[in-house]
């Protein structure tokens, strides 16, 4: 991995200086645009509308609109200048419970490490604080040109920083639809509260894969070798539904799906097998 990052992780009068790496990377097919006549590739030219002739990416800076559109133009220097101490270091603010944060806030995820060797202890020595106490960190950084709300908490032996939005990047809801709910049936409720009682599991990610992601590699697999392209199945026409007759067959099938899957044996289970099978020998 590349560090996209390197400062350091200061709470009170402790510094400690890491390396930030991006925790997740997408994993979607890529395309390049081309002209579907003939296939050549597009491409781009930047060009400044007043001159226009061809920018170099060099020598583009950031234009502000100004009242009655006019451009204040900023420089990387201006930028550079800011007089942030958040530049190079990831200042904590406060230690809170992990439940007070409302996970719509939750952005972007980055890797900590120690930048050195020499910082190894006071690295660890945050990381087994921070696990002990059971919260998680409330810190501000400034990356990608910007400052972040963020946290610090622990995964698999590792400091792992969230950046977050601010409050004012999240939007506030107002959907006219849902003024006048309609009304909902105590038997409708309860029967929702089954299926969810039946579908309820444990939480393990690596069960599911991206569908479309698999499909569409299957159609660039069969145009790469020359096979028809497979199609989707036909839609069919639903029915109007009956809520609750909707409800009672969504809880019959997740039953019998439950019940169709093999019952793992638990660890304690296991043990008392082993040891009544000793008994018997």
């Amino acid at each position: 991995m590349r560090a996209v990052w390197k400062g350091s992780v200061s709470f009170g009068l402790v510094s400690v200086a890491v390396k930030l790496y991006s925790a997740t990377e997408e994993k979607d097919i890529r395309f390049h645009q081309v002209h579907a006549a003939d296939g050549g590739r597009v491409g781009y030219k930047r060009v400044c509308k007043d001159c226009n002739e061809e920018v170099q990416y060099a020598e583009i800076a950031k234009g502000y609109d100004v009242d009655g559109g006019d451009l204040m133009v900023l420089t990387d220097s201006d930028f550079a200048g800011l007089p942030l101490s958040t530049s190079r270091s990831i200042d904590v603010m406060e230690f809170v419970d992990a439940d007070e944060i409302d996970p719509i806030l939750y952005d972007r995820a980055y890797f900590l490490t120690p930048s050195a060797k020499e910082f190894a202890k006071a690295y660890v020595l945050l990381r087994d604080a921070l696990e002990q106490s059971g919260q998680v960190a409330v810190a501000k950084v400034a990356l990608r040109s910007r400052e972040h709300l963020a946290t610090l908490r622990v995964r698999n032996g590792l400091l792992l920083l969230n950046t977050m939005l601010w409050p004012d990047e999240v939007r506030q809801p107002e959907f006219q639809i849902l003024n006048e709910e309609p009304d909902i049936h105590a038997a409708e409720l309860a029967m929702a509260g089954s299926l969810i009682g039946s579908m309820r599991s444990t939480f393990n990610p690596d069960q599911f894969t991206d569908n479309y992601r698999v499909a569409l590699q299957q159609v660039i697999d069969a145009k790469v070798e020359g096979r028809p392209v497979p199609t989707p199945p036909a839609l069919e026409a639903s029915p109007a539904m009956d809520l609750m007759a909707a409800l009672k067959a969504s809880v019959e099938r997740a039953q019998a799906e439950r019940a169709a899957q093999p019952t793992p044996i638990t660890a304690a289970k296991s043990a008392r097998v082993t040891t009544a099978v000793r008994r018997t020998a």
